[in-house]
C-alpha cells in the first residue's frame, strides 16, 4: 500500500508565494523522479516540474518562478511571484519501486488526489 498526499495549496493574491508539498510512504523500497503536474479548468494537464537524482526540470511557463526540492520520500515546489494563469490544481506524482516477496522489484506510479491553487489578481 502506498499514499501519496499533498499539502499546501490555497488563495493567494498575483505575486504572492505557496509552497507545496508532496509526502509518498507506505511499502515501499525507494521512491525514483517525483514530479508536480497542474490543471486548469478546461486545460490539459501539464508537467509543471520534476526531480530525478537531483536533476529538476520545469515547464517554460514556471521557470525562474518556481523551485522543486526533495527531501527523501518529500517532493516540495515552491512557487513564487505567482500568477492567475497559475491556478489550477497541483498533483504530485512519483514512481515508487516496490519489493516483491521473491528477490525482484517493479516500478509503479503513484499520483496524490491534488490540491488547489488560486491565484487572484
Amino acid at each position: 500500500q502506498v499514499q501519496v498526499a499533498e499539502s499546501g495549496g490555497g488563495s493567494v493574491q498575483s505575486g504572492g508565494s505557496l509552497r507545496l508539498a508532496c509526502v509518498v510512504s507506505g511499502n515501499i523500497f525507494s521512491v525514483k523522479d517525483m514530479n508536480w503536474h497542474r490543471q486548469a479548468p478546461g486545460k490539459r494537464r501539464e508537467l509543471v516540474a520534476g526531480i530525478n537524482r537531483g536533476q529538476t526540470k520545469y515547464s517554460d511557463s514556471v521557470k525562474g518562478r518556481f523551485t522543486i526540492v526533495r527531501d527523501r520520500n518529500t517532493v516540495y515546489l515552491q512557487m513564487d511571484r505567482l500568477k492567475p494563469e497559475d491556478t489550477a490544481i497541483y498533483s504530485c506524482e512519483c514512481n515508487v519501486e516496490i519489493l516483491t516477496d521473491g528477490l525482484g522489484s517493479y516500478d509503479e506510479r503513484f499520483w496524490g488526489q491534488g490540491t488547489l491553487v488560486t491565484v487572484s489578481s
